[in-house]
């Protein structure tokens, strides 16, 4: 036997040595869609450094249950509170004990125009605006808060007659920032950068008004033996990814 044949059987001997998690592996997550541009930063860093795939759907949360419920073959799920994952475990569609805090999020009150939100948020009980972006409450945890809001100031018989209804917490911010509505309600890290607004005007809603947007994570059945999607929570839990999770404005329990 020569020496390239050995050279070649001792190589295919090591790899098959390798535990699995050692192999590059794809894995397919759903994820709210506020955590939209975290979420590209991290699976690209992710990728990088483990030679892993990642698939990422975005959609409300309330979408993204209907889909896992259906059987939609995703591994993991970011959802944008702690309920859906919470009923996915006692469902029997997520691992049960995998559920876990990854970021706290902030409510918005955005316009794309400098200047015309101000920052104690007194422009909304004036009512010069026509139209006011609104995720759905019924499907976005941040449409609820939104909602919750709107309550607590007394200005919901005010505001529903202008308000405009999105599929999801990214067409709330498509609207303001096409001229559909003049302010919406949105994600702090669809705007901000370092946790200040970037661009426009907006008032960065005090948490005391609406429940905590705590966004929590579940490994899904389908993930259970995957070892890209395992890895993933892990990395996500890293000091490195809580690092960027912070730069686009959440909080970290």
């Amino acid at each position: 036997m020569g020496n390239r044949t050995i050279k070649t059987l001792l190589m295919a001997a090591a790899a098959l040595a390798l535990p699995a998690a050692a192999w590059p592996a794809s894995t397919s997550i759903a994820v709210a869609a506020n955590f939209a541009a975290p979420m590209r930063s991290l699976v690209q860093s992710f990728e990088k450094n483990t030679g892993h795939k990642v698939v990422v759907a975005l959609g409300a949360t309330g979408q993204l249950y209907a889909q896992i419920k259906n059987g939609a073959p995703f591994d993991v799920l970011l959802a944008a509170d702690d309920e859906t994952p919470k009923k996915l475990e006692s469902e029997g569609l997520a691992v049960s004990g995998s559920r876990a805090s990854y970021a706290i999020g902030r409510l918005v009150l955005w316009s794309k125009r400098g200047g015309l939100i101000d920052a104690k948020g007194e422009f909304l009980s004036t009512g010069r605006f026509d139209r006011i972006a609104i995720a759905n409450p019924k499907l976005s945890p941040y449409g609820l808060a939104a909602v919750e809001v709107i309550e607590k100031l007394g200005l919901t018989q005010a505001i529903k007659p202008k308000a405009i209804e999105a599929s999801n917490i990214t067409q709330a911010h498509q609207f303001v920032a096409s001229g559909n509505a003049e302010i919406g309600f949105v994600a702090l890290a669809q705007v901000a950068e370092g946790g200040k607004i970037k661009s426009g005007s907006g008032w960065i809603i005090p948490e005391s008004l609406h429940s905590p947007i705590q966004q929590d994570l579940v490994l899904l059945q389908r993930g259970k033996t995957n070892p890209a999607a395992q890895q993933l929570i892990e990395f996500l839990r890293s000091e490195n990814a809580k690092a960027v999770i912070r730069s686009y404005g959440y909080a970290l329990r």
